[in-house]
């Protein structure tokens, strides 16, 4: 079912899947913007496509967000948004990781384990990032860190959830940067069907 998933995605990812055609970048990007005036996302803890050190995983206590860094910024730009989704969950929409705004449109990073300025409820509902821990059995699973240039300041509390933010998002995205990482958890089973995926506003 690939025939689903851009052809500008498949470029900016590894091992393209179906699942990929979920992500909030397919629903707000595009093949004109993504990469638009050379905006790029990295992280000194992974290169793109690359499996994440489990200090950034529920495999580790005391883990933390990766570190991330951006530039290129466009001048139209007003605010970043940051998306991270697990593409590979069995679910409707994909399981959201982080949601991050307010960020300035300027080239910045995040240290490992910063809180950032406003940040929204994952699909545990909580607003924090969530630890990446697919169930045992499923291997690799992709984790999509999306970066989104908007040209209008984002108007939302701490706390909106992903439905709400990618409103506050359609039609003001001027650029995209995607960055992905990959993680296959040891350990026991998990059951999706406990974990409450709903996606509030």
């Amino acid at each position: 079912m690939l025939e689903h998933v851009p052809e500008w995605l498949g470029a900016a990812l590894h091992n393209v899947r179906a699942g990929h055609s979920k992500l909030a970048a397919v629903k707000l990007g595009g093949d004109g913007v993504v990469g638009a005036g050379g905006m790029v996302l990295t992280s000194a803890a992974f290169e793109n496509g690359e499996e994440l050190d489990p200090s950034f995983t529920a495999d580790e206590e005391d883990a933390v967000a990766p570190p991330l860094e951006w530039n290129n910024i466009q001048a139209a730009a007003q605010e970043l948004v940051l998306i991270v989704e697990d593409p590979d969950a069995p679910s409707p929409e994909p399981f959201c990781h982080w949601l991050v705004w307010g960020l300035a449109p300027q080239r910045g990073k995040l240290m490992e384990g910063e809180v950032p300025p406003k940040v929204g409820k994952n699909s545990y509902q909580n607003s924090e990032w969530l630890l990446p821990d697919p169930p045992t059995g499923h291997g690799k699973h992709d984790y999509v860190f999306q970066l989104f240039a908007v040209d209008t300041p984002i108007d939302l509390a701490p706390g909106a959830g992903r439905g709400a933010l990618m409103k506050a998002m359609e039609g003001h995205v001027v650029s995209l940067a995607i960055l992905s990482a990959t993680y296959e958890r040891g350990g026991e089973i998990k059951d999706w069907d406990d974990i409450d995926l709903e996606d509030e506003d």
